[in-house]
């Protein structure tokens, strides 16, 4: 095991987080702030991917495929959204149904399994091969990045709004919103969409990043955001109290999950396992708070007196 294998492999593994983190502060959205347990983004991180290089092979341009992406992972929200809302399916019934018909709709766009693109004939905005010995500006680390705080940036303006904290009400309270005149059916639909939309564009940046869309590529995406958002919030829970803040530190929760894992590699674990780490990493992260106050917060001391006679 040679330390230096470890320090060279920290840029990837600061790039892949970074992409991963957008994916978690969708995840967020409906897990934290709708208190929606979605499924969808299984399918809908391949839906971006695929869109995105599937357009990108017939000749758009980069940034009009990444929109395009996005808007496909917003359409996968929107189907959830009308499967609870208009229909009264279940939360997680509803993403399970979009993941399963994702699958045969991503097969569809890309017409096979997988769809490779080449670095070197398409101008795309991140790649793998942008991480060393290019101009700053191209740095995939630095364009992700910067990606991410315009995202926290308009994320945090629109759940400041009326209609975003309508949302907000929603996920908190839905009978007291409906009380006050909000129509919650809508604002579910909606933050759905933009929680996919957040998906749909990570995949579309992942699969440039890794030069291809597989229609497995979303399979696991779920657990993989959910251990950025909780991994985030164990870390960084109490200093970040902003909303915003706790958006980058979901982000920053990706990284960290992306370096643990990258650590268990290598100190040698087979790479097979990598997915019973996770499992194991996020249970033990998701345990902590229920360990602390149940073995390490002294019981409060109820203070009273005798009636008198």
């Amino acid at each position: 095991m040679n330390i230096l294998d470890l320090i060279n492999a920290m840029p990837g593994v600061f790039a892949q987080g970074l992409i991963w983190g957008i994916t978690a502060i969708g995840i967020y959205i409906t897990y934290r702030i709708l208190d929606f347990a979605d499924l969808t983004v299984d399918g809908s991180l391949c839906t971006g991917g695929a869109v995105c290089i599937m357009m990108m092979l017939s000749g758009y341009n980069v940034f009009i495929s990444m929109l395009a992406a996005t808007g496909a992972g917003m359409l996968t929200g929107l189907a959830t959204g009308l499967f609870h809302t208009f229909m009264g399916i279940d939360p997680i019934l509803s993403g399970i149904l979009s993941q399963l018909a994702l699958w045969s709709v991503n097969l569809m766009i890309m017409g096979k399994a997988n769809q490779a693109i080449s670095v070197d004939k398409y101008s795309l905005l991140v790649s793998l091969r942008y991480i060393k010995d290019v101009p700053v500006y191209k740095n995939t680390i630095l364009v992700v990045a910067v990606c991410v705080v315009l995202l926290v940036l308009i994320l945090y303006w629109f759940f400041g709004t009326e209609f975003g904290c309508a949302i907000r009400a929603t996920g908190c309270n839905g009978d007291m919103a409906r009380a006050q005149g909000i129509n919650t059916n809508f604002t579910k639909v909606v933050a759905l969409m933009i929680s996919n939309g957040l998906v749909g564009l990570s995949g579309a940046l992942l699969a440039q990043y890794q030069g291809f869309s597989d229609v497995n590529m979303g399979r696991g995406a779920i657990v993989i955001g959910l251990a950025a958002v909780i991994i985030g919030e164990a870390v960084f829970g109490k200093i970040f109290r902003n909303f915003g803040l706790k958006l980058i530190g979901v982000a920053l929760g990706s990284i960290i999950y992306y370096i643990v894992i990258q650590i268990v590699i290598w100190l040698g674990a087979p790479t097979n396992s990598l997915k019973l780490f996770t499992a194991v990493i996020v249970a033990i992260f998701l345990a902590i708070p229920y360990w602390k106050e149940k073995y390490f917060t002294k019981p409060a001391v109820k203070k009273g007196g005798g009636g008198h006679a």
